[in-house]
């Protein structure tokens, strides 16, 4: 489903050219051994070229893969969880990836264990975390403002709601996780 290598191609805008089918935004110790994986693989298991950043080089800015692998992917998918916002990586993939929306790639949303209105209105543990990274990025204020922005954009769209005792969490994953396997294979 993705196109071949793109070597050359600008990073600066979202392009048609795709690397990747779904790129996979999410917090590594909230959903990575459970929702996240059981996704990752449901959406290989159906021949989509999705990206994961299991092997990225760890550092404190986001990396310029990490930008092309968004900026390349036909369809992006945010998994907001709890701690979503206390990773500036998280908050850089998104604003990226709200970019190259408007440019045409599809986002989905999953809001796992996380209200919509909390990442929206910034409430609770969402409201608290940005207040940190203003004190940690008050050099770079703009930075913040524009995670605000985003989490103020992305809260308004309609997403995938999980919560705690649908039915039994294994099922609702399951359900979850079939459904935006379909709407991603219709895309």
């Amino acid at each position: 489903m993705a196109s071949p290598n793109n070597e050359g191609a600008s990073f600066s805008s979202c392009t048609p050219q795709r690397n990747y089918d779904v790129f996979l935004s999410f917090r590594g110790k909230d959903t990575r051994d459970g929702f996240t994986s059981h996704l990752y693989q449901a959406l290989c298991d159906k021949g989509f070229n999705t990206f994961i950043d299991d092997n990225l080089q760890r550092g404190e800015e986001i990396s310029a893969e990490l930008l092309k692998a968004i900026e390349f992917s036909m369809i992006s998918i945010i998994v907001f969880s709890e701690n979503y916002a206390s990773s500036s990586w998280c908050l850089d993939e998104l604003v990226k990836i709200l970019q190259c929306r408007k440019n045409g790639q599809l986002v989905l949303l999953v809001f796992y264990r996380v209200d919509p209105s909390e990442v929206h209105k910034q409430k609770r543990k969402f409201g608290e975390v940005l207040a940190k990274h203003e004190e940690n990025f008050k050099d770079n204020i703009g930075k913040v403002q524009s995670w605000r922005a985003a989490l103020n954009e992305v809260g308004k769209l309609s997403g995938y709601h999980y919560k705690i005792g649908y039915i039994s969490d294994q099922k609702s994953n399951a359900f979850m996780i079939f459904i935006i396997v379909m709407v991603c294979h219709n895309y």
